[in-house]
């Protein structure tokens, strides 16, 4: 039996943190490159209000979700860490989007424990529920939520949360560091 609980955020987590972009200028008339995005704040980002982004992305949310380029090395490394450990896919999407989540995951032959779809960006409840040793994400205001109640996060670094910095947060730069990350955790609870 797997007793070792990893919690990972979809978008911006196993997907390219950008997916969104490329659509958002086309519709808006912008023309805004990934370095530019340095908040996670997208309607601002865009120079747009929060009504016209919410707006725009119930019009192509499906589309946009559907074609999200996964991330280098995402796939191999949850395969490899599905081995040892639960998986739990916690995404902020809303319910309209769960069989699309499902199809994408099976598509990319992803593996997984469960998935939960909130509706809501708030995760600390639920990483407790699942007893989560690990939050694997890249939104910084979630990062310092899990942190600040106690859970370790591994934050895929991106252009909007370089600012995050706490000690339960660990910075990496693709899934290879994810996966040195959980190794040694691994190995620490085994020593103990």
């Amino acid at each position: 039996m797997k007793e070792f609980n990893i919690c990972i955020d979809i978008d911006g987590t196993i997907t390219d943190p950008y997916y969104w972009l490329s659509p958002a200028n086309r519709y808006f008339n912008r023309n805004v490159k990934p370095e530019q995005v340095t908040q996670y704040s997208i309607d601002q980002i865009l120079g747009v209000s929060r009504k016209e982004y919410i707006e725009f992305y119930n019009k192509n949310k499906f589309i946009m979700h559907d074609r999200e380029k996964i991330r280098g090395d995402a796939r191999n490394i949850i395969c490899k860490l599905f081995n040892i450990s639960n998986i739990y896919f916690v995404t902020a999407r809303d319910k309209d989007l769960e069989i699309l989540t499902y199809n994408y995951l099976n598509r990319y032959k992803i593996p997984y424990d469960e998935l939960l779809l909130l509706g809501s960006p708030y995760k600390v409840k639920v990483a407790e529920k699942l007893e989560c040793d690990v939050f694997i994400e890249d939104s910084p205001e979630n990062a310092i939520q899990l942190s600040q109640s106690g859970f370790k996060v591994i934050l895929l670094d991106t252009n909007y949360n370089r600012q995050v910095s706490d000690d339960n947060v660990f910075r990496v730069f693709n899934w290879n560091g994810v996966y040195e990350i959980i190794e040694k955790m691994l190995l620490q609870s085994k020593v103990v």
